[in-house]
């Protein structure tokens, strides 16, 4: 039910801001602030993701819990997509997602109304040497030669 109520509020709001905005402004001012929000948007998101990528890189190879930095990375991709998305409502949501304090709240809230059992991270595994090398192989070994008895080339038997 939320999400239809969504998807019918937020493009009003966008309409009545576009109305209004373009009214005191004019029309090339606010198609203006709509692609230079989108550029703006798009370097603001490509240089966090970088720095939440770097921290999850981090995180992975200390064996830590990696939940915060793909929350943070998630909010970061979905920020991209809401300053991409032409309207001042979705822009104003978009860089506020950009803004660490306001993800950290974010990522404390939702954290806090989910229910997890355990998380546990097993120790660093050790260098292990095997003596089992895997491979495949093929017989080379020469049939012994025979020495006395018919050599099996010729039919000479006589009941044939």
């Amino acid at each position: 039910m939320w999400l239809l109520i969504a998807f019918i509020a937020i493009p009003l709001i966008e309409i009545a801001l576009f109305i209004q905005i373009g009214g005191f402004l004019g029309l090339w001012p606010t198609l203006l602030i709509v692609v230079l929000t989108a550029i703006l948007g798009t370097f603001l998101v490509r240089q966090q993701g970088m720095q939440v990528l770097g921290q999850l890189r981090s995180q992975m190879q200390d064996l830590q819990d990696p939940t915060e930095p793909l929350a943070h990375g998630a909010m970061i991709l979905f920020s991209g997509a809401l300053l991409l998305t032409p309207g001042f409502f979705t822009d104003a949501v978009g860089f506020s997602l950009l803004i660490p304090g306001v993800r950290h709240y974010v990522f404390n809230t939702v954290r806090a109304r989910l229910k997890h059992q355990s998380f546990t991270m097993g120790a660093r595994p050790q260098p292990h040497q095997s003596d089992v090398i895997d491979g495949d192989y093929t017989d080379v070994t020469p049939e012994p030669k025979r020495t006395q008895g018919k050599s099996g080339w010729t039919n000479d038997d006589p009941g044939h």
